[in-house]
């Protein structure tokens, strides 16, 4: 028999359908995987991923960045609501807002973020694109702590998937959203249970 584990205190934040968001709540339901999914955050309303996260039980917020008189302003909101949940971890599961200083100076060490290429090659919000483009052999995706800078986090994990001949960019990116889901699972359940430590760029899980 599994012994229970404490679970950690996890919130996610999302823009859209929230499949990895489901992906996270789907697992936490069984008390080994050691996640408790405490709140879910937005920055747009009327989102499938909300309703999700309203369906499993589990609280929201929306922090549109034009409700706030300037980015600074929403940074600092943001980060005011997601420490109100004092979470363990912070997972960007498809948020496609850059946060800024205040936020990652409350939670830079515990905001995951999964970008779908093989970083540090192939940054920004084309990675399957560019890398066909390029013309590599293997892509993949990688769960990161994010810094200031755009994709250049300290790696957690990353997860390969093979480029095949006939690979558009539609293909490639569904094959990689399947690998790097199981892997945004697999890792945050990782993390939660064992802990971790980040020294340079460096993070162990004991």
């Amino acid at each position: 028999m599994t012994e229970p584990v404490s679970a950690a205190r996890v919130v996610v934040l999302i823009s859209g359908s929230g499949s990895n968001l489901q992906a996270l709540l789907d697992a936490s339901t069984d008390p080994a995987y050691g996640v408790q999914v405490v709140a879910v955050g937005a920055d747009r309303a009327g989102i499938a991923g909300l309703d999700r996260a309203t369906a499993a039980g589990v609280p929201v917020f929306v922090d549109p960045l034009k409700a706030y008189p300037d980015r600074q302003e929403w940074d600092r909101a943001l980060a005011a609501h997601v420490a109100e949940y004092k979470p363990d971890l912070v997972v960007s599961a498809g948020f496609l807002k850059l946060v800024g200083p205040h936020f990652l100076a409350a939670f830079g060490d515990r905001y995951l973020n999964t970008h779908n290429a093989l970083l540090p090659a192939f940054p920004g919000i084309h990675g399957p694109r560019d890398a066909l483009a390029y013309g590599v052999k293997i892509a993949g995706a990688t769960l990161f702590f994010v810094d200031a800078g755009v994709d250049t986090g300290p790696i957690v994990a990353q997860v390969a998937v093979p480029v095949l001949d006939d690979d558009d960019e539609e293909t490639l990116t569904e094959r990689i959203k399947v690998a790097e889901r199981r892997q945004l699972v697999e890792q945050v359940g990782r993390l939660a249970r064992e802990g971790w430590t980040i020294t340079g760029r460096k993070v162990t899980i004991p």
